[in-house]
């Protein structure tokens, strides 16, 4: 049997790619992958699999008439803020495989914002016509159950996600890993207040610092502008492959995330992490954490946002074993689901 599995693979970001190699991690071994990618050749080398061109048409629909399933493989993909055409994408990928016949599954889907009345209308209409939903998160099962529709809640599957070891500089030690992206909240007054204060972080402790650009190339040169300004030992660190990702934060004590996944490894690698949030899903992931952060919009100024991370560096602490295993038994509900696909 075959899977088309279809998400916003193959542009370099690496929380979607971490979502694609959980995803690929958790199918049963029985069920061949075809992965609509972006870049499918680099899809292929990277976990040896099958790949098509997600914007060659007729190669995804010849991809979907030799398949069983149809998989919409995680992440925030049915949304109408980063733009109406991506929605509109999934939305007609989702209603052809749904034409074809095959079963449908949106998988650990974290739904929304849907701002616009036909957005909502327009995904409402076609979950109802999924053999499986399920959910990463209480916003979208609250969602789900408004519109009356079966639904799992599960937690997002990167919680389950094995890490690789990454051939890493010779770095000395206490490290931390910063995670930041270019977003229109994140104006040079605000960067600017960002790399004063960790320029005084760094000086105080030591310790040194790892940027990490999750999206290649398009936070690669913020990456390198912060560091640029740092007074002591750093690097940028430019990882493609998300297992690698995750095993970074294996090798660190203590990190700053603005973006989601970034939080998210970080905290099921047990090291304490602060948060910046730019969005409800890292707002919201804090919260479940109980980890310590701000919205991008309320920074302080420098000093005192020195002196939050330096009180959190000395006192804060990662998520305890127990934690952790909770989370990972929550996400391995997310393979369950996929096992019981099959008849």
């Amino acid at each position: 049997m075959q899977a088309v599995l279809c998400g916003y693979y193959g542009f370099g970001n690496g929380g979607d790619e971490a979502l694609l190699a959980s995803l690929l991690q958790m199918l049963p071994p029985d069920l061949t992958p075809i992965v609509l990618s972006h870049t499918p050749k680099l899809t292929e080398t990277t976990y040896q699999v099958r790949a098509v061109d997600r914007w060659d048409t007729p190669a995804v629909i010849q991809a979907m008439r030799s398949s069983d399933y149809f998989i919409l493989g995680g992440g925030s993909i049915l949304q109408d803020v980063t733009s109406p055409r991506s929605l509109l994408y999934y939305s007609g990928l989702l209603w052809l495989a749904q034409r074809l016949g095959l079963k449908t599954v949106a998988w650990s889907q974290g739904l929304g914002p849907l701002n616009k009345s036909w957005s909502r209308r327009l995904v409402r209409h076609l979950l109802q016509g999924c053999d499986h939903l399920s959910v990463r998160d209480r916003n979208s099962a609250q969602l789900l159950a408004s519109w009356s529709l079966l639904y799992t809640q599960t937690v997002d599957p990167v919680w389950a996600l094995t890490g690789k070891v990454a051939h890493l500089p010779d770095l000395p030690r206490p490290r931390g890993a910063v995670v930041l992206r270019p977003h229109p909240d994140l104006t040079p007054e605000r960067l600017s207040v960002l790399m004063e204060a960790l320029g005084q972080f760094q000086r105080a402790t030591e310790i040194c610092l790892l940027l990490v650009p999750f999206q290649l190339p398009g936070d690669l040169a913020l990456a390198q502008q912060v560091q640029q300004q740092l007074p002591g030992p750093s690097v940028v660190l430019e990882l493609s492959d998300p297992r690698q990702l995750r095993g970074l934060f294996d090798t660190v004590e203590w990190t700053l995330a603005m973006r989601f996944h970034g939080v998210l490894m970080a905290a099921g690698a047990g090291c304490p992490v602060w948060g910046l949030s730019y969005d409800p899903k890292v707002k919201q992931l804090l919260q479940e954490l109980d980890a310590p952060g701000l919205d991008l919009m309320d920074l302080p100024n420098a000093g005192r946002l020195t002196q939050l991370w330096l009180e959190h560096y000395a006192n804060g602490e990662g998520l305890s074993e127990t934690q952790r295993a909770w989370w990972l038994d929550r996400a391995q509900i997310n393979q369950h689901i996929l096992k019981d696909l099959r008849p």
